[in-house]
């Protein structure tokens, strides 16, 4: 369920027109992922697939660094599909996730058309003004977040990244656009997905998310990889790395999520970058001196580099 290598896919592969019919099994989910680098188990290629057989969005769960939004991503690239990508955060509404006018743009139009109108005399009357009014609300003065987006470009596929993050009033307007598919600009009427997208949410699961939204999802929880699939990830993200150390640093980080009671345990992109850094600088092998310089690429949090390094040699030599 992680990142791999980026290799072989194939560069002349036509992007997918029908999410139906995108993947023919679970197992080929995997293998399809597994070319661009992002390493599925057998639950997680499941859902994937069952997502983009059903046309129900897929909700998934866990710890921050499990790769929830690389999934989102690996699926795009896999399939050759547009990624449109909703970061929310606190106070986020439908207007920054929808459409937005372009005020200075409009503005410009207001003052070209003076300027135009005035050296001949043209006033214009009421037509005049409702049609110039009319002008300020097309297409071109239109800026397309990204659900307007993603209903537009489909198929396509719509990560609504840290969910969790929004509020409850977010969350319901959510819940309608994936129901139905189509959003109002009342300015423009209805605008609806010829196919519906791929959504992917993420939740790093900072506040338990409605019930409603749940039932419209398909679930899943990723968890960290266990030691053998989370070194298979290095080993095919880093081929430059050597076993040896890309096993030392795996073991570590492992011992570091099961025992050392962190703030924030490391992810498999920390794992990933210790690895990267450490072959960066050189080294060969993982050993205390090595690893309490490189410490920063693994934890993020005073707290806990102060934790690990008292723990090093413990670490390093279980």
């Amino acid at each position: 369920m992680q990142p791999a290598a980026p290799d072989e896919t194939d560069a002349t592969a036509e992007p997918v027109r029908d999410l139906a019919s995108a993947f023919d099994d679970a197992d080929d989910v995997a293998r399809v992922l597994a070319r661009t680098g992002y390493l599925a188990d057998d639950a997680l290629a499941t859902v994937t697939f069952l997502a983009t057989r059903l046309g129900r969005p897929l909700l998934l769960e866990g710890e921050p660094g499990t790769g929830k939004t690389a999934l989102a991503e690996a699926v795009a690239q896999a399939l050759d599909l547009p990624l449109v990508r909703l970061q929310c955060y606190e106070g986020i509404d439908a207007t920054q996730a929808l459409y937005d006018w372009d005020f200075p743009r409009q503005i410009l139009h207001l003052r070209t058309l003076e300027a135009v109108g005035r050296p001949d005399g043209a006033a214009g009357g009421d037509d005049a003004v409702a049609a110039a009014e009319a002008q300020l609300f097309d297409e071109r003065f239109l800026l397309a977040r990204p659900i307007l987006r993603a209903l537009r470009e489909a198929p396509c596929v719509l990560l609504v990244d840290e969910v969790d993050r929004a509020d409850d009033e977010f969350e319901a307007f959510l819940l309608e656009v994936l129901s139905t598919w189509q959003v109002t600009v009342p300015e423009l009427g209805t605008i609806a997905a010829a196919t519906p997208p791929l959504v992917v949410l993420t939740s790093n699961r900072t506040r338990e998310l409605h019930d409603a939204l749940k039932r419209r999802c398909l679930y899943h929880w990723i968890d960290h990889p266990g030691l053998a699939r989370e070194l298979d990830i290095v080993r095919s993200r880093l081929p430059e790395v050597s076993e040896a150390l890309a096993t030392q640093v795996v073991s570590a980080v492992q011992r570091l999520r099961e025992t050392a009671g962190l703030v924030k345990p490391p992810g498999v992109a920390e794992t990933l970058d210790w690895a990267r850094a450490l072959d960066t600088v050189g080294a060969t092998r993982l050993d205390a001196e090595t690893a309490a310089a490189t410490l920063g690429a693994a934890v993020k949090y005073r707290e806990d580099a102060e934790r690990v390094r008292a723990m090093l040699d413990r670490v390093l030599t279980a």
